[in-house]
């Protein structure tokens, strides 16, 4: 019975072994595919135009306290900081200020080439700015505070003096961006500043006058002259109130019983009136019981007792009067010391009336002088920083014009193409082995018949395309097809 071919068994699946005998087999296919893409890669390589980097590198000085400031940046903004910076030297600001500066808008042939792309509309200078920005670039450091500046193009002078214009443009941005704000906060506080000025001429006026219009001039109420006056007149009052309350009693006594008041006892005449009566008393107590009271001596001593007694009792009236005077006169004295005392109680109520109206007038002043003191002081650090000429920004090293060309590079690029050719090479040989099987291996056989091997011939050394193995084998199987 014949067994067409299409229904011959199909071969193991792909093995090392295998793989390798494909590869040997074809390894013409598979050295022109890779031959091919090594040429082309390298004349592709060759026949592009060369391109030379130029690179500039700053450096950030951000760990140095601020010489107007005196502060220093934290490291936790360090990052966003010199993202920050990298956003900044790619701005079409710094663009802008690299062709201004260059003054490649004065170019003919640029000129030339904007109409033709544009049809004249637009800001040459814009366009100028987004063109030379497409072939920057910019890189900052890993760990560091340095930003590399690169630029390309096929002129090496051209990217080196585009390297360095980036770098210079970027410092002096930097710098106007520093300044700018400080001019504008300096002519703010500069008028915050005179404002306030003219706000404390006029509260010292203001209190000056009050000073003069009051008559004071010390705001402590321990060295006033008129409180020190209500303290003594206080004191003066309490003395007096006491002298009338003892001239009192004692004119109270002076009713009741002025014989036996102090001030008569104690009164010299009275003393002696009483010393005199008390011994004509004696005497006439002798002579009355010698004599008796007809006997002339003694009716005259007794008038002599009498008249000392009138004496007595007129001179104890006469103290007593004077008592009650000097009553009067503290009283007296008392309603004047007690009015005096209302009077500069009065006075120095009103005095801390002024003085509350002065301290007021007084804190205004001190609240405007410590206000313009501040104000002062932004304006002459906000404008000293407006004045600034030099930034936390250095250039580290200046571009120079290349010497070898950044790309194409012909080694790496055959490097590659040496990779890429193997890995075309192999698919190409496995998709012609798809197409055109062949028998490779010796097992091949026993897999394709079902039949045991029972011996080789000996030939050349593999079952390849050309091998006696594959040229006996194949019109076996081919027979056995037809069969």
């Amino acid at each position: 019975m014949a067994l067409p071919i299409e229904s011959v068994p199909v071969p193991n699946p792909m093995t090392f072994p295998l793989f390798f005998a494909i590869l040997r087999a074809r390894w013409r296919s598979a050295a022109l595919v890779l031959l091919l893409t090594i040429g082309g890669t390298v004349a592709v390589t060759l026949l592009m135009p060369r391109t030379y980097t130029a690179s500039a590198s700053l450096v950030l000085d951000v760990r140095s306290p601020d010489p107007i400031l005196g502060m220093t940046m934290g490291a936790m903004a360090m990052p966003a900081y010199m993202a920050t910076q990298v956003e900044v030297l790619q701005s079409e600001r710094v663009a802008l200020r690299v062709v201004q500066g260059l003054r490649m808008a004065d170019n003919a042939q640029i000129r030339e080439q904007w109409r033709a792309e544009t049809g004249g509309q637009g800001s040459l200078e814009a366009w100028l700015a987004q063109m030379i920005g497409k072939k920057l670039d910019v890189k900052p450091s890993r760990e560091g505070n340095v930003i590399y500046v690169s630029y390309a193009n096929a002129d090496p002078k051209f990217a080196a003096a585009l390297a360095n214009a980036f770098a210079r443009a970027y410092i002096d941005i930097s710098l106007g961006l520093r300044t700018l704000p400080a001019q504008q906060y300096a002519d703010f506080f500069g008028k915050q500043a005179q404002e306030v000025r003219e706000a404390l001429e006029k509260a010292q006026q203001r209190l000056a006058e009050a000073q003069r219009q009051h008559g004071i001039t010390v705001a402590d109420e321990r060295f006033d002259i008129e409180t020190q006056r209500l303290n003594e007149l206080s004191s003066q009052l309490v003395m007096i109130q006491a002298q009338a309350a003892d001239s009192s009693s004692r004119s109270a006594q002076v009713q009741a019983s002025g014989d036996r008041l102090q001030d008569v006892i104690a009164n010299p005449v009275v003393a002696g009136l009483r010393a005199d009566l008390s011994r004509q008393e004696a005497r006439f107590g002798e002579l009355g019981a010698r004599l008796g009271d007809a006997h002339p001596q003694v009716i005259e001593l007794r008038a002599n007792i009498e008249e000392l007694r009138r004496r007595i009792d007129s001179e104890a009236r006469r103290v007593g009067g004077s008592v009650g005077v000097t009553n009067s006169i503290n009283r007296q004295r008392e309603a004047e010391a007690r009015a005096a005392l209302e009077a500069q109680r009065a006075k120095v109520l009103h005095m801390k009336e002024q003085r509350g109206e002065l301290t007021a007038l007084q804190r205004d002043v001190e609240s405007l002088q410590r206000s313009y003191e501040q104000i002062s002081q932004r304006v002459q650090q906000t404008s000293l920083e407006s004045q600034a000429t030099q930034t936390n920004i250095s250039l580290l090293s200046s571009a120079t014009e290349p010497t070898q060309p950044s790309s194409p590079r012909l080694m790496l690029n055959t490097l590659l193409s040496v990779f890429l050719g193997i890995l075309l090479a192999v698919a190409f040989v496995l998709v012609r082995e798809v197409f055109d099987r062949r028998v490779r291996l010796v097992s091949d056989f026993s897999d394709a018949l079902c039949l045991p091997v029972l011996g080789v011939l000996p030939g050349e050394a593999g079952p390849g395309p050309g091998s006696v193995l594959s040229r006996l084998v194949s019109p076996q199987l081919a027979a056995k097809g037809r069969a």
